[in-house]
């Protein structure tokens, strides 16, 4: 067995040893403090992915390492059967912020994926025979488990892996598909308020608004996926409380945890009565330990004003991303601290590579789209640092293409 540190083998054990769903891994990560990572060799790098908006705290944050070791050392599982502190306080949390309501429930699961199954769980329940059919958004990202497959909507997912569960319809994501596809047959419309998967890709002006009424007149839930901009990761505490609307149901995950797998299905009004004993559950899911480091995450979060500090350091970034002035950007998307940076050729993964050769860790959603999503905790240093190096890695690659088209 090689030295697990070694920079120079470990490759070699991930070719040996992991399955390839996840394609050649970057690199090898030892160690994470703040918005900062370090590789085996004690290269430093700077972190504008965060796990893919997972780590809101940044890596090895007090409250975080406290809250792990505290409960791990107090009660780490005692299965459903039972109900835990943890679970009772987070539950009242995820409540409060929400703004779900006395009425309102929350059921825990362990991913984001299993949040939305329990959500497409809840719509057939509320749909029974009479609404066979859920509605769901092109381009979306919903999971990969074989149902929330289904109600993500990028065939290219979904083609291995069929027959896909029926009853799932796409649309395209606008006002007038939607209003022609709804009809009282319908028993949810599952929505992400910003696509990430697709390139952080907003939804039309009056979408949100347009989408609760007409549920609401026929009679279905809207469900809205708020994995990856929840947990104020957009400036707000979840996505759709900017368009000033109450869902039916709101699925949570990535941040909630900053960094401890949970998700979590959150309820609003009386919705969530309709799963009773049987009909849904996880082993693992709603944990002490994992609730409790959800709560504590949470309760920093909101303590540190790092809802607020989103919105403020995401319009420093998109400025700053602007204000470098690269033939290579062609726009700026998103809100708060998920951005989506466009480009003008399909060079996003040279990008990303150029960058992390440079010290900067961001992602290609797809050919011709960055995404960054920092720690919450970022500030003025950290911003700094991430113009200068993502200026290089544009530099870089704007370069080669001149380069290659001197070449031609």
């Amino acid at each position: 067995m090689s030295d697990l540190t070694d920079n120079s083998t470990w490759r070699e054990d991930a070719d040996r040893d992991l399955t390839f769903n996840a394609g050649d891994r970057l690199e090898l990560f030892v160690r994470g403090e703040g918005a900062y990572l370090w590789d085996a060799d004690g290269k430093r790098y700077l972190d504008f992915l965060a796990g893919i908006a997972v780590n809101s705290l940044g890596h090895a944050h007090p409250v975080f390492v406290e809250a792990v070791s505290r409960q791990a050392a107090t009660l780490a599982h005692v299965s459903n059967y039972f109900a835990t502190p943890p679970q009772l306080e987070l539950a009242a949390r995820l409540k409060r912020l929400a703004g779900t309501g006395p009425g309102g429930r929350v059921y825990y699961g362990n991913s984001g994926a299993e949040a939305n199954e329990a959500a497409f769980k809840l719509a057939r329940l509320h749909g029974g025979p009479e609404r066979p059919r859920i509605l769901s958004l092109l381009d979306s990202f919903h999971g990969r488990t074989m149902g929330t497959l289904a109600l993500t909507g990028k065939p290219w997912m979904q083609a291995p892996f069929g027959p896909m569960i029926p009853g799932v319809e796409h649309l395209e994501s606008t006002i007038e598909a939607l209003e022609a596809a709804i009809d009282d047959r319908v028993a949810a419309l599952f929505l992400e308020p910003v696509k990430g998967e697709a390139g952080v890709i907003d939804l039309p002006a009056g979408f949100l608004q347009a989408a609760r009424e007409l549920t609401a007149r026929h009679g279905a839930l809207l469900i809205v996926d708020e994995i990856q901009t929840g947990a104020g990761r957009t400036g707000e505490w979840f996505a759709f409380q900017r368009a000033g609307i109450v869902p039916d149901a709101i699925t949570v995950a990535k941040g909630i945890g900053g960094g401890f797998p949970i998700g979590a299905l959150i309820t609003f009004g009386t919705v969530g009565e309709l799963f009773y004993p049987g009909s849904h559950g996880s082993t693992f899911g709603g944990n002490p330990l994992a609730t409790a480091v959800a709560s504590a995450v949470l309760a920093e979060i909101e303590r540190a004003g790092l809802v607020e500090n989103a919105a403020e350091r995401g319009i420093q970034v998109r400025d700053r991303i602007a204000a470098l002035g690269s033939p290579l950007v062609t726009g700026i998307r998103g809100e708060g601290l998920l951005i989506g940076v466009g480009l003008a050729h399909p060079v996003a993964k040279a990008v990303v590579a150029a960058a992390h050769q440079h010290g900067l860790v961001i992602n290609a959603p797809n050919d011709d789209t960055i995404r960054l999503a920092p720690p919450l905790t970022i500030g003025d240093v950290e911003v700094d640092e991430f113009a200068d190096l993502f200026g290089r890695a544009l530099a870089t690659v704007q370069d080669a293409l001149v380069l290659e088209g001197n070449r031609s």
